[in-house]
């Protein structure tokens, strides 16, 4: 078991991928979850581009904007105490330059206070990363299905299912281990594959649609709360369905105002 107590940092992730203890990632765009997420133990807030889609509505995470990601990065850092918060950098915040990385991933940094960045991408990659991390700025690589690349990839689909597309996702690895960043996110990967992966990297993997060897597993917030229900996919697990509970509760509230059963004395004040 982690110490609930110890704040989450790079070492420790090294130190519980060593010791054979799971990471448990969710995504957070809120202060409010924030709380909830840190207190119930969870080791990484991932502001994730995903807001974009999740809290935004639009199609794709292309759209998301370092102004948005910033936003969501501070609000949710004020939640947490414990937890790594972790931002994703937006699309064409960081593929132009290494230097243009530098510059938003630290701005990221310097007006948020979160603890690191994520991009995608492998080897072409590396350089960036590197750059980053001879900073001082800790950087999460991500590999497999990269929605910022969704339409090069041909849709949302798993990767690395032939042997050439295998090998260079085990290449691109190596390359972001040696470039310095401190945990990779593997999405929609074979599990063999993944297995692969987390076996002959130091640093830790984290998984969403890549299998239970990874060192840690991420979902989307709201698709695990069951919030998000037009969203279905083979690897996400709803632990709740809270999307009728608001449907009913909102009812129960409608129904309330429209009776006049609330507000009733107990929720009043008399003078």
């Amino acid at each position: 078991m982690t110490d609930e107590r110890r704040a989450v940092t790079t070492h420790e992730l090294l130190r519980m991928k060593e010791q054979g203890e799971r990471i448990v990632v969710l995504t957070c765009y809120d202060a409010l979850f924030a709380r909830l997420l840190d207190a119930s133990g969870v080791d990484i807030l991932l502001v994730g581009d995903s807001v974009n889609q999740v809290l935004a509505g639009a199609e794709t995470t292309l759209s998301a904007t370092l102004e948005q990601m910033i936003y969501h990065t501070k609000i949710v850092r004020r939640g947490a105490q414990r937890a790594m918060v972790v931002c994703d950098l937006p699309f064409l915040s960081y593929q132009v330059s290494p230097q243009d990385a530098i510059r938003n991933a630290g701005r990221v940094l310097q007006e948020t206070g979160c603890h690191a960045v994520k991009l995608e991408g492998g080897r072409p990659m590396a350089e960036t990363v590197r750059a980053l991390v001879d900073i001082g700025i800790p950087v999460m690589g991500h590999l497999g299905l990269t929605p910022q690349s969704v339409h090069a990839l041909g849709g949302y689909r798993v990767q690395g299912r032939d042997e050439p597309t295998a090998e260079r996702l085990k290449g691109d690895a190596r390359a972001l281990e040696e470039a310095g960043a401190f945990s990779l996110v593997l999405e929609l990967v074979p599990a063999p594959l993944a297995s692969q992966i987390t076996k002959a990297l130091t640093i830790p993997t984290i998984g969403i649609g890549a299998g239970p060897a990874c060192d840690g597993q991420v979902l989307v917030l709201h698709d695990m709360l069951g919030l998000n229900e037009e969203f279905a996919a083979k690897f996400v697990k709803r632990y709740a369905a809270l999307a009728e509970d608001v449907r009913e509760a909102v009812r129960l509230f409608a129904a309330e105002v429209r009776e006049g059963r609330y507000p009733g004395p107990e929720h009043s004040f008399p003078k």
